[in-house]
This record gives C-alpha cells, structure tokens and sequence, in this order.
C-alpha cells in the first residue's frame, strides 16, 4: 500500500491541473478530468477508494465528487 501524503498529493495535482467538462456518458452533466501522467499505483490506489474514475482507452481521468471534496481539504491545508 502506497504512502498517504503521496496519493494525496497525486489527487492533489491531478486536482490543480484538471478542467470541467460536458460529461461522454450523460447530456448536461459536467465532470472533472485531469490527465492520467502519475504513478499508475497512485491512481490504482485512488480509484479504489472512488475518489477518480480510470477508462482504460484514455489518458484522461474523471476525479469524482468525493475526490473533488478531499482534494479542495488537501489545497487549504497546504497551500
């Protein structure tokens, strides 16, 4: 199992360098996505706790709602 302080700073960067966007998958529904360049158990690790969403045709991930939260807890505790 991967260190905490580091899959929270994953979520961290995948947080800071995402965007909304029109959901694929639902009509008028926005998601956040940042790219997928970090360490592959990192994000493994984050999907597991469902705070992103991984596909596997795409170099993108979705960061989920829940991931959004800690992510934004993270940010104002060390930024």
């Amino acid at each position: 199992m991967m260190d905490q302080k580091l899959k929270d700073l994953n979520l961290l960067l995948l947080f800071l360098s995402g965007w909304e966007e029109d959901s694929r998958s639902e009509s008028g529904e926005k998601v956040f996505r940042s790219w997928k360049g970090y360490l592959f158990e990192a994000l493994n690790e984050l999907e597991g706790e469902n705070l992103i969403q991984q596909f596997k045709n795409t170099k993108s991930v979705v960061i989920l709602p829940e991931g959004i939260k800690r992510a934004r807890d993270i940010k104002t505790k060390f930024l």
